[in-house]
């Protein structure tokens, strides 16, 4: 982070968060470098939809993968081109699917039976077709936290593998649907490249029954995301391994000739670039514990609540003096809860009331997470084009 940003940091109200759009570029740049051209990305808009962050990654030319009626207006208002949106979830609402269907979008991702007939029923009042993927859950299980894995029998996520076949028939009898695909996706924060190379061979597997029993000719097949970050040292690896995830579905995955190839990252694209910036508001001891409590707390960043998730923190605040003195804290917020704790025991060097602190890799789900709980203020969004 640069000193003349941080410079500016110190008149702004805190907390807020910071993008580097420069790092993000840089990773733009490298997702599109490690592609085919059969190979699609649709960011994950959940991770973030600051309206600056969106329009990056819309100029960059990738699409967007929508969870909601709200995030499909904020793609389409931040460039992104109706053609390249898919739009996924369990429940959506009536309102959602016509948003859907009257901007054009690419696909619907179909989760159940009874979200194909009313997307059907829709699409007829509507007089248009609308063209649907049938999310599967491959009961492929992922290395991750529980809370963010969804491709295990036991998630609420996609239809099961064995009533696969019924509702392709089922779409295919439908006038106003256009079977165009298939859909995974097996969690979050997936670091170990095997868990993709199962769910290649499960697609494998699925795709040999299909054209067993007569089903041919579809288009795409989406798998998802999931690529991790590295949370324990962003500087080190500020940009995750895109090449060698490419790599594995490129070597596992077996396509049928002509079919696209399509991906659902968010946490990959975004989650370096952002950091939560805090300022110290008081350095409070007892004969156990050094608390350092800042001016952010769980509903500006919850991820360590709601996933004992990790974040590096970082005194930002240029010293006066040269001391390496180096103290641990547990670092926690001003919340009337007692897991407002970003981190317990934590080494860092000796902080003051009014140094600012970065909370590292935030740039996804942190700020689209915000609450106004405690009738707190929601954080703000800067980039880095608003300090030059």
């Amino acid at each position: 982070m640069e000193s003349v940003i941080i410079d500016k940091f110190q008149s702004l109200r805190t907390p807020f968060y910071y993008y580097d759009t420069k790092l993000l570029d840089i990773t733009l740049d490298t997702i599109k470098s490690c592609l085919d051209e059969n190979m699609h990305v649709h960011y994950a808009v959940k991770a973030n939809a600051n309206a600056k962050v969106l329009r990056h990654i819309s100029a960059a030319g990738l699409g967007a993968d929508c969870v909601s009626g709200g995030e499909i207006q904020a793609s389409l208002d931040a460039g992104f081109k109706a053609d390249d949106i898919v739009f996924a979830g369990v429940g959506k609402s009536d309102w959602e699917i016509k948003l859907g269907l009257e901007a054009g979008i690419f696909c619907f991702n179909v989760e159940s039976i009874p979200e194909l007939e009313i997307i059907n029923e829709l699409a007829t009042e509507c007089g248009k077709v609308a063209r649907v993927a049938l999310r599967i859950n491959p009961n492929v299980g992922a290395h991750t936290h529980a809370n963010i894995t969804t491709g295990l029998a036991e998630n609420k996520f996609g239809i099961d593998m064995q009533d696969m076949q019924r509702v392709m028939r089922l779409a295919s009898e439908m006038q106003n649907v256009e079977l165009v695909g298939l859909h995974f996706h097996i969690g979050s924060q997936i670091l170990e490249m095997n868990d993709f190379r199962a769910l290649c061979l499960r697609i494998n597997e699925l795709q040999d029954n299909l054209e067993a029993e007569g089903f041919t000719g579809l288009a795409n097949i989406n798998v998802g995301g999931g690529l991790g970050v590295d949370y324990q040292a962003p500087e080190v690896n500020p940009i995750p391994n895109f090449k060698q995830y490419f790599d594995t579905y490129r070597k596992y995955l077996i396509l049928r000739p002509g079919q696209q190839l399509h991906f659902e990252l968010g946490r990959a694209v975004v989650a370096q670039c952002g950091s939560l910036i805090s300022r110290v508001l008081y350095i409070k001891s007892n004969a156990i514990k050094n608390f350092l409590i800042c001016d952010a707390g769980m509903t500006d960043l919850i991820r360590p609540a709601l996933y004992d998730a990790y974040h590096k923190i970082e005194n930002i605040t240029p010293a006066d003096d040269a001391s390496d003195n180096m103290t641990v804290y547990d670092v926690v917020g001003p919340i009337c809860e007692s897991s407002d704790v970003f981190v317990k025991n934590y080494r860092m060097p000796q902080t003051h009331r009014g140094d600012l602190i970065a909370m590292r890799s935030a740039g996804a789900y942190g700020e689209i997470m915000a609450s106004r709980y405690n009738c707190r203020l929601l954080p703000e969004g800067y980039v880095t084009e608003d300090f030059v």
